[in-house]
């Protein structure tokens, strides 16, 4: 739609958050609120008739709740949707659910003053909205239902002797990252390689994240906590918030958790990550960038692949927004640009061709 402003429809039960979003999102040169609804209701047929791009939604609403509306819209008419979430340990449960059903990202409310917490959001929020635009719904749709139950993924038999602490997978992403990253460690056996992993995802979120993802995946699933010895079978979930690198101590990784200032806007960011295994570990590493808004981790992919790892990144098809890998690709950072179903088979391979856990 070149010229054309991005047409935003809010649905919120609370006065001051629908005033407030439309204030943000009309401040923004390249969208607009068509419309601002205050119940399901309303909502709905404010879809039928103004076909907005994009729909922010409450997760929380009287009568009808954002997961039931949002079932619903995405059967009758599949819309990008940004969810409006609570920073609590429920709220991200239910934000983990609306992401597998359909919607493109959330943005978290502010523990504090609404007003001004959200005014203090606004880049962000223009941010999650023009992703959204860009986002196609149908992968994200597709891969939920690829990824639901324990899988049992097929490997190369050579990998199934694997033994010892010295590969490395590393994995970023940011939009409709939490749905590929399931799809992705569902691909992987619970003899695994330590996989490490960055999905831009603030402080609440990241340890139901990978709560869930340890109920779907036969590799073991954690957030990561600062100094714990890094080991094959797990994988580890940057807490939001922070930074994760890795350090070396004699033939054994450790995390290290870092508050130290964002990196391309972001914290946890895939740069700082890809950064600290390209000093650490480089020719022991395998890295993915998947999708998401942006260029983190570009760069930091690009380091590593001169470094001497093995980097991919998803392609524009499978990718819900390819701004991350694309901007990799660019920059030949990666080595090869794969589809998302095919990328744990490639790591499987990899790990397979390095042999039974020896240094190199």
């Amino acid at each position: 739609m070149p010229g054309s402003k991005i047409r935003v429809l809010v649905v919120d039960d609370s006065a001051l958050i629908r005033r407030l979003l439309t204030e943000i999102i009309n401040q923004q040169p390249d969208m607009q609120v068509v419309a601002a609804a205050r119940d399901a209701y309303e909502a709905r047929d404010m879809v039928r008739k103004l076909k907005p791009d994009v729909i922010t939604l409450d997760i929380e609403m009287p009568r009808v709740d954002g997961l039931t509306f949002l079932e619903k819209l995405m059967s009758a008419q599949p819309t990008p949707v940004v969810m409006i979430s609570t920073l609590t340990e429920a709220g991200a449960d239910i934000t983990l659910r609306a992401l597998d059903m359909g919607a493109v990202d959330f943005i978290p409310k502010p523990r504090l003053g609404v007003e001004a917490g959200l005014s203090d959001f606004s880049a962000l929020i223009a941010d999650k909205v023009r992703a959204a635009a860009m986002s196609k719904l149908a992968v994200t749709r597709v891969v939920t239902h690829r990824t639901s139950g324990k899988p049992h993924p097929q490997a190369p038999t050579s990998v199934t002797a694997f033994q010892g602490t010295e590969l490395l997978i590393g994995v970023g992403a940011s939009t409709g990252g939490t749905v590929a990253i399931q799809q992705l460690l569902s691909g992987l056996p619970a003899f695994s390689p330590a996989v490490l992993v960055t999905q831009h995802m603030p402080a609440g979120f990241t340890r139901s994240f990978a709560q869930r993802l340890n109920s779907l995946c036969e590799i073991r699933v954690k957030e990561a906590e600062d100094g714990e010895r890094i080991l094959p079978g797990y994988a580890y979930i940057a807490p939001g918030d922070q930074h994760m690198r890795i350090k070396r101590s004699g033939a054994n990784y450790h995390v290290v958790l870092g508050s130290d200032a964002a990196v391309n806007r972001h914290r946890p960011s895939v740069d700082v990550m890809f950064d600290s295994m390209a000093e650490v570990a480089p020719l022991n590493t395998i890295a993915t960038l998947l999708t998401g808004m942006g260029r983190d981790g570009a760069e930091g992919l690009l380091r590593l692949r001169n470094a001497g790892a093995f980097t991919l990144a998803q392609d524009e098809i499978s990718s819900v927004v390819y701004g991350m890998p694309r901007a990799a690709a660019e920059i030949g950072a990666a080595e090869l640009i794969e589809p998302l179903d095919r990328m744990a088979g490639e790591i499987l391979s990899w790990v397979a061709q390095k042999g039974r856990g020896v240094r190199v």
